[in-house]
């Protein structure tokens, strides 16, 4: 197992790859005890004759620089292979500012390809690798140093079987004619807004039943705070003030340090310094906040406007449609989705693309009457009206 330690073996390994049609990439990170993800490990492999085309890249030991990994990434003749990829991409994302150039994710490829909802990649390496992956490394400390043999192993085995998922993965969707339908769903995956958190807007992110303006202005600014400093100070924002805690000091509305000592929930250390001078200047800023000014939480669809039998009727033309296409059905369209197009949404992701092919378009003509639902045979069919 070959680990690089040095910008210089890291550049000689990208300008291997970038000879090769694709690269397959995974990392190891922590984040337990951080606001942003501290990368440990890098693992790369591509089809290659020899030891040297799978290695390790530890960004922890020497002076290790990943732009010759980010020089590879922006090669558009070279596929980066991921599975699962949107923590990988959160990383490097905030490290680099880009993303991998031309992007192929094997989960998402496999719930295209008919291998179930969120497949693991455990179980890709069983079914298509006929391999198995040692388990026993995965939940280990992967910034201490030196990394056991095992640990090693256990990482290197997620990039080289990799190499066997991709390349079924990508011939089955050459045999479907679905690459397109991959294609659009990774457009989601490489847009910097599902990155980015903006304190002004973390406040979507608590769950509350109360929506009156004035709680929820007091809501908005004691979660644009909390944002704020566990950024600054990198640290996760449950570790500053958990959603309960926030939700009643929304509700007490403490004034001063006394008040903020009658909070049932809030830990000591909250208490005093920065973050109780913050918490206490949020109160101040959503108690002057102007009622029209209020955040309005999106309580959804209203029940009132679903026709309920439409939507049980959309559910089973989903359940049909995905099993004759072989894709996940949640992949296709959600219950909520569901629900919105029986109440009158025409703007909803399951109505436009490859799912409006598959289903979408036919969920519409049946909203409008065109189509009715008929059992044959112990499945169901269209009929024609």
């Amino acid at each position: 197992m070959i680990t690089l330690t040095t910008t210089a073996e890291l550049a000689a390994f990208c300008a291997a790859a970038r000879e090769t049609d694709y690269v397959t990439i995974d990392t190891e990170f922590l984040r337990e005890r951080t606001y942003y993800s501290k990368l440990c490990l890098v693992q790369l492999a591509y089809r290659g004759d020899g030891e040297s085309d799978a290695v390790l890249v530890d960004p922890l030991v020497g002076e290790m620089s990943l732009e010759p990994l980010y020089e590879l990434f922006a090669d558009t003749s070279v596929v980066k292979v991921f599975h699962a990829a949107r923590q990988d991409l959160e990383i490097f994302f905030f490290d680099d500012g880009g993303f991998p150039d031309p992007l192929f994710d094997t989960q998402v490829a496999a719930m295209v390809c008919g291998f179930g909802e969120q497949v693991g990649y455990e179980t890709l390496v069983k079914r298509i690798a006929k391999a198995q992956v040692d388990k026993s490394s995965r939940f280990t400390d992967w910034s201490r140093r030196p990394l056991s043999d095992a640990q090693k192993a256990y990482a290197l085995a997620d990039v080289t079987h990799l190499r066997d998922i991709y390349e079924f993965l990508s011939a089955e969707l050459a045999r479907t004619d679905r690459a397109r339908w991959v294609g659009e769903e990774l457009k989601g995956l490489v847009d910097p807004e599902v990155y980015v958190t903006r304190p002004e807007e973390a406040w979507k992110r608590v769950k509350t039943r109360t929506t009156s303006a004035r709680f929820m202005a007091m809501v908005q600014m004691l979660a644009a705070f909390r944002e704020i400093y566990a950024q600054t100070n990198n640290v996760p924002r449950n570790r500053v003030f958990k959603d309960d805690v926030l939700l009643e000091l929304a509700s007490t509305k403490p004034r001063n340090a006394a008040d903020l000592k009658k909070s049932r929930l809030l830990q000591r250390e909250a208490r005093k310094g920065e973050i109780s001078d913050g918490i206490l200047a949020a109160i101040e800023k959503g108690a002057a906040m102007p009622a029209d000014d209020a955040p309005r939480p999106d309580k959804g669809m209203d029940r009132q406007q679903i026709n309920p039998a439409l939507a049980d009727l959309l559910r089973v033309l989903l359940k049909a449609k995905a099993e004759d296409a072989g894709v996940a059905q949640k992949l296709i369209a959600t219950a909520s989705e569901l629900d919105g197009i029986a109440a009158g949404a025409r703007d909803g992701l399951a109505l436009r693309g490859w799912r409006a092919e598959v289903f979408g378009d036919d969920a519409l003509r049946l909203c409008a009457g065109e189509i009715a639902l008929a059992a044959q045979d112990g499945s169901v069919r269209i009929v024609e009206l």
